[in-house]
């Protein structure tokens, strides 16, 4: 029968698993990666699933209305899927991005109407941020209070704080896994941006199976600002979660949900990413190279020999054409 869709939110989800057998032999490893390849979501990340979630349980709750802005902080993927979940809906979009961003992403978020603002350019963002050293939750809490707070007919989507972000990945994500490994799977790894894939993954996956193993990803310290590195090459969208003050930690990430942290360095992830295409044939970004590089180091454990590792992987590396990620010269 046929089987014709009639708007992108139909399309989110169902994303495939893929064991990466050729970069699983080059390496010799003896537990099985398999990654969920997010960038087969309509447009390319992991979070379109939240964008569609959060702007559908806004409208359900009546806080969003016909003719109302939708309006949010990102890093720049999460601003492309409401970028195209807005357009698709018929509402106007802003959003405030990191500087550091690639540029396609300025550019995608354009072509799909949306205005976007540099966090540097809003005043009393770009002043939090430097008291706070780049805190970007403090960021996102004076954007609120200082400048959407004065503004009517706007709905802030405040990622870093909505219940249905993690939500819609405990619905969705979680049960994928557990039904394409027919509950088969051991470790479950994924970064830390806003901390809802982990949380909401790892909570599912744990409750059908308790022995899960789930393994959160965090930056490496070279990877991050510091006196000595002020503007060091960053891994666009993962952030820390321990070792800094809990206030500046996400609540949408549940910190009792791992088992155990990685750091993974940008450059780390970048030659995973690089290695990756070649054996595999998947093109993808610097946050998903962070997650096969942390699997790498999992698989290579004797304990974890015979075990099934998935990994998920954010999205797509057409993304980082502009960035150092498949510039082969650059080595950190």
């Amino acid at each position: 029968m046929a089987r014709i869709y009639e708007s992108i939110g139909e399309l989110v989800g169902k994303t495939p698993l893929l064991e990466i057998k050729g970069y699983e032999k080059k390496h010799g490893l003896n537990a099985r990666i398999l990654v969920k390849l997010e960038y087969f979501n309509p447009n390319q990340s992991v979070k379109d699933r939240i964008a569609l979630a959060m702007v559908e349980d806004a409208e359900k709750k009546g806080l969003l209305k016909p003719g109302d802005t939708i309006v949010e902080t990102t890093s720049g993927n999460t601003g492309i899927g409401l970028a195209a979940v807005a357009a698709s809906k018929g509402y106007p979009f802003r959003v405030y991005i990191q500087d550091q961003v690639s540029e396609e992403r300025f550019k995608v978020i354009k072509a799909f109407g949306g205005t976007t603002i540099k966090l540097s350019e809003e005043p009393a963002v770009a002043r939090v941020l430097k008291e706070t050293d780049g805190d970007f939750v403090a960021a996102i809490k004076a954007l609120r209070e200082e400048v959407l707070s004065k503004e009517e007919h706007v709905f802030f989507v405040d990622q870093v704080s909505n219940p249905a972000n993690p939500a819609i990945h405990e619905a969705t994500t979680g049960p994928e896994i557990w039904e394409d490994t027919d509950g088969n799977v051991d470790i479950l790894v994924a970064n830390v941006g806003t901390g809802g894939t982990v949380s909401g993954t790892g909570a599912y996956l744990k409750r059908q199976n308790p022995e899960i193993k789930v393994v959160a990803i965090q930056p490496g310290k070279n990877s991050l600002p510091s006196e000595e590195n002020p503007e060091p090459e960053e891994i666009t969208g993962v952030h820390p979660f321990e070792g800094i003050p809990k206030e500046r930690v996400p609540a949408t990430m549940n910190l009792n949900i791992y088992d155990e942290k990685v750091e993974v360095e940008t450059i780390e992830a970048y030659e995973a990413a690089r290695e990756v295409a070649k054996t595999d044939g998947i093109l993808i970004g610097t946050s998903s190279g962070a997650a096969i590089h942390a699997a790498t180091q999992l698989a290579k454990r004797p304990e974890n020999a015979g075990k099934t590792i998935v990994a998920v992987l954010p999205d797509t590396g057409l993304r980082y054409l502009s960035t150092n990620l498949f510039n082969e010269e650059y080595r950190g």
